[in-house]
């Protein structure tokens, strides 16, 4: 019943709370950024995106930490998550600031993962690794696409996406180091489809 409760008030506070850094939001010293209505728009849109990604990370994380029995996998997947939660903070930060919107379909994203991440687990702990792993390469490939494609001049955004892809690729680097299972390619070919129908619909609503 506490790991419900736990899991209950993670996800309230994933979608509905005003999520808090532990660590400070990336910049470029020196830098200030000036966009036109275009550039903003465009920015706000890819950040939106961004931030579902995070909302998503949440939730793999709080079901896999929740399937494994081994403690010490469970607190890499916690300390995965807290990394994850700036992502979150920061990405949301962004969002108020290019005067953006969350997506609406946030809660249906995050009980997507959820039983994503739930059922990797339940097959598991080298298998909810390999997941793991493949989900943070798909992203880590996702960052690399938003930097050629943020403006130029936002480089408030482009530094907190350079942030995230550099996280995300160690927390696939310690997922290998932990005994990854390496995913069938058709899994990982679904996946690819899944996170293209995600951020391709959470780019506009």
């Amino acid at each position: 019943m506490d790991a419900l409760l736990k899991i209950a008030d993670g996800a309230l506070r994933t979608l509905f709370a005003k999520p808090r850094a532990s660590r400070s939001c990336p910049t470029l010293a020196g830098e200030i950024t000036a966009l036109s209505a275009s550039d903003k728009a465009l920015a706000g849109a890819l950040m939106r995106v961004n931030h579902v990604g995070e909302v998503c990370a949440q939730a793999l994380y709080a079901s896999q930490a929740l399937s494994t029995r081994n403690p010490v996998l469970r607190q890499q997947f916690l300390e995965a998550s807290k990394e994850e939660g700036d992502h979150l903070a920061w990405t949301r930060e962004r969002l108020d600031e290019l005067g953006a919107r969350p997506s609406l379909l946030n809660p249906l994203w995050y009980a997507g993962a959820f039983g994503m991440g739930l059922l990797a687990g339940r097959l598991g702990d080298r298998v909810s690794l390999g997941f793991v792993v493949e989900t943070e390469r798909q992203v880590e490939a996702h960052l690399v696409s938003h930097l050629e494609r943020l403006p130029e001049g936002d480089h408030a955004s482009r530094a907190i996406v350079a942030q995230m892809k550099d996280d995300e690729a160690r927390h696939a680097v310690e997922a290998e180091g932990a005994g990854a299972l390496a995913l069938p390619a058709p899994v990982k070919a679904l996946m690819r489809s899944a996170a293209k129908v995600m951020t391709t619909t959470a780019h506009y609503i």
